[in-house]
């Protein structure tokens, strides 16, 4: 709706020069003499150029910004994949470790000691808070 408006103001500015239509052509305005035209034709040319370098501006700055976050995903994705190599390794000696009963059994027991240390240590912890 607002597409209307605009397209209807910008109609009523395009012929803004012009008085009426006669026999089929247009008038031009006696008040307005070709050298006021071509100034504003050359002020609209300027201002285009204006808007057209604004514009080239803008779009240099956001291929850039596309360039370097394309950039950054690439590497992220590099990080991501050798991650995920360093991950399948250890996990792939996880499994061999536990696929034999006694590797499983050892795994337990150092388990249960790292286990019990931390409760040791936190009851230390507790008790040397308790007396200070």
């Amino acid at each position: 709706m607002n597409y209307r408006r605009d397209h209807r103001s910008s109609k009523s500015a395009l012929f803004d020069g012009f008085d009426n239509l006669e026999e089929g052509g247009l008038r031009a305005s006696s008040s307005i003499s070709n050298e006021m035209k071509d100034h504003d034709k050359g002020k609209a040319i300027e201002s285009l150029h204006d808007r057209v370098a604004f514009l080239k501006r803008l779009t240099g700055d956001i291929h850039d910004e596309v360039e370097s976050h394309n950039r950054l995903l690439d590497r992220m994705g590099n990080s991501m994949d050798a991650s995920r190599g360093i991950m399948s390794g250890t996990m792939d000696r996880f499994k061999k470790v536990f696929e034999k009963k006694s590797s499983r059994r050892m795994c337990k027991l150092v388990a249960g000691f790292v286990v019990s240390f931390i409760v040791i240590y936190y009851l230390f912890r507790m008790l040397r808070y308790v007396r200070g």
